[in-house]
């Protein structure tokens, strides 16, 4: 009687059971697909003339003549049809056929991963076997991305966040279901939250030719029904109107740049050579392209909390989901151009640890939780990436940090004597100590405002040219992990900054001893919702300030 449920058996949660499990079994077919589509294309364009002859003979006559010159030089199609070797050509393409799907099941057969209260493991390969294993303590967080041909089957790849460069393990496919359940359940493990969960079924009764046969139907079932299944997201606490994307990508740095451009090839054409404006039309589509690219990665764009961490969800055809836990985050930097500032909207991004390579080009697509918003939206991201920033020191962020300066202007700033190699923005240039975060302003036409976290602030270091000695100056860096958040401020008072570098440390020290968001899920066991994970300043190891 239990046989009908053996296949529910096999659903999420059992895929962290410790033992080892395939992937989706269209797996092969879509990283491989590749190479398939490739030689299709190699196909069909040699015989494209051909093609053409045969289903539209009335083209032209000049595709007739091809054909003749080509069958004179030996064609294999008329070789086969000249000696009637189609039975022997038909089976030639089902060999083909069978040896490409025998190799499509064998690396189906040895890719496996597990997951177990330690790790995460991948093993691959038929002649030459990989092993990977991310261990869950070093994990940074866990990205979702569902490409637009894999969510036609309801298909959608992990990718776990290592904390080392090209640390990533990927589990690419799953169902899109099982991959949302075993995020949460790695994200759960990561935190340092061992729950035991209740078995639905004895363990006994689901054999492994049972399993993977429950595996098998489901993806043969998501390929017939097609749409990708509904998945639970949370509401955003931001919404970006396309208008305001659009118009963002347009009034960037790259407009500017292709203002430039154009006006160098039009001069330049005045000048004598006309021929320069046909470089025009490519330096248009390149732009052109660009603007596209952008457009559609920043749609779809969502943000909230969940008890593991900051959900961000992007992209319009190929969709991303990944999780931001509290404490993951290094350093941010709110940013605002001076097109923008008409418009009163600002981009966030930040630096976290990728596990990507250095060639990875995917990379700056996880830095940006905030593409364009206005000043409340940029509060409402903050205030989940700074969950233990306290209530009074907010006003350093805003009303000073991103708007400053102003009356009683609490940061210490470039000094008067020292104005000229800060002409613009000397009164602007400058930062400010918090018990919790390290404040970098600079900039007046491009305004940013850097926040570093004192808990993962690695150190302080400074330094002194020969013209700073002069006037009595220095360069302070704040040392984080490598991103585009920038922890270099220049041209401090000598003085300032040699009192920041010692008060820095004790703070430092102290912020990362009473800080526990890297255990973001540590709470969740006495909270039901998961909010005790989420906000650590409910810790009662938490020194009072």
């Amino acid at each position: 009687m239990t046989e009908p449920d053996a296949p529910r058996a096999v659903a999420a949660p059992t895929l962290t059971d410790g033992e080892w499990h395939r992937l989706h079994p269209l797996t092969p077919l879509f990283r491989g697909g590749l190479f398939l589509v490739v030689v299709a294309g190699i196909v069909i364009a040699n015989l494209r003339d051909r093609l053409v002859f045969l289903f539209l003979p009335w083209f032209d006559d000049d595709i007739d003549r091809d054909i003749r010159e080509f069958e004179s030089g030996g064609d294999p199609v008329d070789f086969i049809i000249a000696n009637n070797l189609y039975l022997v050509a038909g089976l030639a393409l089902l060999g083909i056929l069978a040896v490409l799907i025998g190799l499509f099941y064998l690396s189906w057969r040895f890719h496996t991963f597990r997951i177990t209260g330690d790790d995460v493991e991948v093993r691959s390969g038929v002649l030459f076997r990989t092993h990977r294993r991310a261990p869950l303590d070093r994990v940074q967080g866990v990205n979702l991305t569902r490409p637009m041909l894999a969510r036609l089957v309801g298909m959608a790849k992990l990718e776990v966040v290592g904390a080392g460069l090209d640390a990533n393990v990927k589990l690419e496919y799953l169902s899109t279901g099982n991959a949302e359940a075993v995020r949460a359940d790695i994200l759960r493990l990561a935190s340092g939250s061992r729950q035991a969960r209740a078995e639905r079924v004895d363990p006994g009764i689901v054999s492994r030719r049972a399993a993977a046969a429950s595996v098998v139907s489901a993806g043969i079932t998501g390929l017939i029904e097609g749409a990708e299944e509904p998945v639970s997201e949370p509401e955003s606490v931001v919404h970006i109107p396309v208008g305001r994307l659009i118009a963002s990508r347009l009034l960037s740095s790259s407009t500017l740049w292709l203002v430039a451009i154009t006006v160098a090839i039009v001069v330049g054409s005045i000048a004598g050579t006309p021929w320069v404006l046909f470089t025009l039309i490519p330096a248009l589509l390149g732009f052109g392209a660009y603007w596209v690219r952008t457009i559609t990665r920043s749609l779809r764009y969502s943000i909230a909390p969940t008890p593991s961490g900051v959900r961000i969800t992007f992209g319009l055809f190929t969709t991303i989901t990944e999780i931001l836990p509290p404490g993951r985050v290094h350093a941010i930097e709110v940013q605002q151009s001076l097109l923008w500032r008409p418009f009163g909207w600002w981009a966030i991004t930040v630096n976290r640890l990728s596990g990507r390579g250095l060639s990875d080009g995917t990379t700056d697509q996880f830095t940006t939780v905030l593409p364009v918003g206005t000043r409340s939206d940029v509060e409402r991201v903050l205030r989940l990436l700074l969950l233990d920033l306290p209530e009074a020191e907010w006003p350093l962020v805003f009303e000073h940090g991103l708007l400053g300066p102003r009356e009683a202007d609490p940061y210490t700033n470039t000094p008067r004597r020292a104005r000229l190699l800060r002409l613009l923005s000397w009164r602007r240039n400058g930062f400010q100590l918090s018990p919790d975060v390290l404040l970098m302003r600079r900039g007046a036409i491009w305004r940013t405002l850097a926040v570093f976290p004192l808990a993962r602030l690695q150190s302080i270091g400074l330094e002194q040219g020969p013209l700073d000695r002069a006037l009595r100056v220095a360069s302070v860096r704040a040392h984080t992990i490598a991103g585009r958040v920038s922890g270099r401020l220049g041209i401090i008072d000598r003085d300032a900054a040699l009192e920041l570098f010692g008060t820095a440390e004790a703070a430092v020290i102290h912020a990362a001893a009473r800080d526990h968001t890297h255990r973001w899920a540590q709470g969740e066991a006495s909270d039901p919702e998961g909010g005790a994970g989420m906000d650590p300043r409910t810790d009662p190891l938490e020194v009072p300030r």
